[in-house]
């Protein structure tokens, strides 16, 4: 069988096609003239190039695709145009389905996000709860599960939506800031570190993104992919700091001062298209609550999370060692 993934060269879609391979599929991936493909290397995979939000899907890209692994996306890119985000995460993927609906594919698996529901009022979420997106890339995303799911609906074409949860593992980078802070003694705690947060090891992820494609109990649904269980946020600092040998400091800061002065920050620094120092959408990740069920995912999918967060942390933590970024 061959699958086209997009966003191949990602962090997670490079693992998606890795996975893939060792399953026995034909892999075509689907990337951007100007992408570093170091993550494919030495892979047999066939390669494609477009931007799907500039070009739209280029003659060819679907012939003998069977499934179609959605997983490019704007995500957190700074500096640019909101309007980006929907070129990108709702405009790309009408074009891609409408390629994939003339092609008769038998299954699009569409990767959205969790940040789709935002701020988690009575966790763990459900798949079925509200959207409360809390940004304009949240809000991109949920138009672009609305695209995919009104678009089946008018053609039948059989999708499948992934939200995957809190994402981590080796080759990522989001969390290491977190890590180098821990390491080197000089994290504070903002707010009270009570608020929950929930991670999924890269390999788990893949593996549900994958079964979401090939399991006939996965059409027309949506699905948290998360690893097993949650934590408290001070529950996470404190597990990266026994793999760091340190110890958090009993320092409290005040989130809101902090979320204001990010808001002050976005707002001097944006008409001149300078980074600020300080976003919100950090502060958030220390205030508002992240937490989700993955039953659906386990009943529908057979999904099993195969790595504990100790496992996942301890091998994200020698990587970055490795790599010597800590």
């Amino acid at each position: 069988m061959k699958v086209l993934v997009t966003g191949a060269n990602g962090f997670t879609g490079s693992y998606l096609t890795k996975l893939l391979l060792s399953e026995g599929y034909q892999v075509r991936v689907l990337v951007r003239n100007n992408a570093n493909l170091d993550t494919l290397e030495g892979l047999d995979v066939e390669y494609a190039y477009a931007d799907l939000a500039k070009d739209g899907a280029p003659d060819g890209l679907m012939d003998e695709i069977e499934i179609v692994y959605h997983v490019a996306a704007a995500f957190r890119v700074e500096n640019v145009p909101e309007k980006y985000f929907w070129d990108v995460n709702v405009e790309g993927t009408r074009k891609l389905i409408e390629a994939a609906a003339e092609a008769k594919v038998k299954r699009f698996v569409h990767c959205s996000t969790v940040g789709v529901q935002g701020e988690i009022s009575n966790p763990p979420a459900k798949e079925e709860d509200p959207y409360k997106p809390g940004d304009y890339y949240q809000e991109s995303k949920v138009d672009g599960e609305k695209l995919v799911l009104e678009f089946s609906q008018k053609t039948g074409l059989p999708v499948s939506i992934v939200r995957p949860v809190g994402i981590y593992g080796p080759g990522d980078t989001r969390f290491l800031k977190f890590f180098k802070m821990i390491s080197r003694g000089k994290f504070r705690m903002i707010g009270s570190g009570k608020v929950l947060y929930h991670l999924t090891y890269v390999e788990d992820l893949v593996q549900g993104i994958m079964l979401a494609g090939i399991k006939e109990k996965a059409v027309g649904e949506i699905f948290t992919i998360g690893g097993e269980g949650f934590m408290t946020l001070r529950e996470f600092a404190d597990k990266v700091a026994v793999l760091s040998e340190r110890k958090i400091s009993s320092i409290h800061i005040p989130a809101w001062p902090v979320w204001f002065a990010g808001w002050i920050c976005e707002m001097l620094c944006k008409p001149f298209g300078i980074t600020p120092p300080i976003y919100r959408r950090r502060v958030d990740f220390f205030i508002k609550d992240r937490a989700f069920d993955i039953s659906k995912a386990k009943k529908l999918l057979d999904y099993q999370p195969k790595y504990s967060v100790d496992e996942g942390l301890k091998l994200t933590f020698d990587w970055y060692r490795k790599e010597g970024l800590l």
